[in-house]
Formats: structure tokens, C-alpha cells, sequence
């Protein structure tokens, strides 16, 4: 089994009304790769943004089945994971890495 690199563990930042909630609790949403877990993904995000994770919590999203032109097809699922950040940290997303 191929060991998954730091950065590649980290798909991309997911900018929805939710996540932007979140922000104000100093909470922000990345989706993830699917074999990641809670501790690579908190050394990840520790090492690429260089800020203090206080906790992370992972969400499985199900795929789900779509109707699209009278078929049948199913919209992927994917691994998302919440970051809780110490208090007064923050990561700018507009930046990039």
C-alpha cells in the first residue's frame, strides 16, 4: 500500500454557507483523501498552513444516486474533515499554499 503524501492527504477546501458559519467559530472544512484519519490529517494541516489544531472531526459523505437524462448514475462520495483551530488563528483559503 502506497503511503499517501502530506499535501495530496489534503484535497481542497470546501466554501459553502455551512462552512462559512463555521469560520466564526474558528472551524474550517477541507474534503480529504478517503484513507486519511484524524491524526495525519491534523499533522498535515499543522505542517502545510502552520497553525495550532486543537481537534479534528471526519464526516464520511454517502454517495448518492442521481438521475440524470432517464439513467441511473451516482454522484461519488467523499471524506470531509472539520478543524478546529486554537483561539485566534485562522487560515486564509484565498492564498493558496
Amino acid at each position: 500500500m502506497k503511503k499517501i503524501n502530506y499535501i495530496d492527504s489534503i484535497r481542497n477546501p470546501i466554501i459553502t454557507e455551512k462552512a462559512t458559519v463555521l469560520s466564526e467559530q474558528n472551524k474550517t472544512v477541507f474534503k480529504v483523501h478517503n484513507k486519511a484519519n484524524k491524526h495525519s490529517i491534523k499533522k498535515n494541516i499543522e505542517k502545510i498552513f502552520k497553525v495550532n489544531v486543537v481537534k479534528v472531526n471526519i464526516i464520511n459523505q454517502k454517495s448518492k444516486l442521481k438521475m440524470k437524462q432517464g439513467k441511473k448514475t451516482y454522484k461519488s462520495g467523499y471524506k470531509k474533515a472539520i478543524v478546529t483551530l486554537k483561539k485566534g488563528q485562522s487560515i486564509d483559503l484565498t492564498t493558496g499554499i
